[in-house]
């Protein structure tokens, strides 16, 4: 339950953010998978993809190399807050957007400590671009 409502909260607050292009959330009211989601299960993890507006690799490493609470690496469901960039290819439909794709697992720790993180980290990727 704390990964759901962890991710939702961050989910919500980066699909407000100019620097990014789309929050990849079934949880999500406006998400293309949310009447899916809503009638086929009762919760969700605190894993989420998130499609930024274009810009230099550059400026993604710097965003992700200095996160705080976000650890670089995979998820396996552990209680840990996770991010990588993702390099996706799709044969069944297109990408979601044109800018790069990072992937979330949120965790245990408080929500607005990770929303802090995330702020330090657009800010660094806005300064990069």
């Amino acid at each position: 339950e704390r990964h759901m409502e962890t991710g939702l909260k961050l989910a919500r607050w980066l699909n407000q953010r100019p620097e990014v292009a789309r929050v990849m959330h079934p949880g999500l009211e406006g998400d293309p998978g949310h009447a899916l989601w809503q009638r086929d299960f009762e919760g969700a993890s605190g894993l989420f993809g998130v499609v930024l507006q274009p810009g230099p690799k550059e400026a993604v490493a710097a965003m992700l190399d200095g996160m705080e609470f976000f650890a670089m690496g995979f998820s396996w469901g552990g209680f840990e807050s996770l991010v990588l960039p993702t390099n996706v290819t799709r044969t069944a439909s297109s990408l979601p957007g044109d800018g790069p794709m990072v992937r979330f697992h949120v965790g245990l720790e408080d929500p607005d400590d990770l929303i802090e993180d995330l702020d330090k980290g657009l800010a660094r990727l806005t300064k990069a671009s």
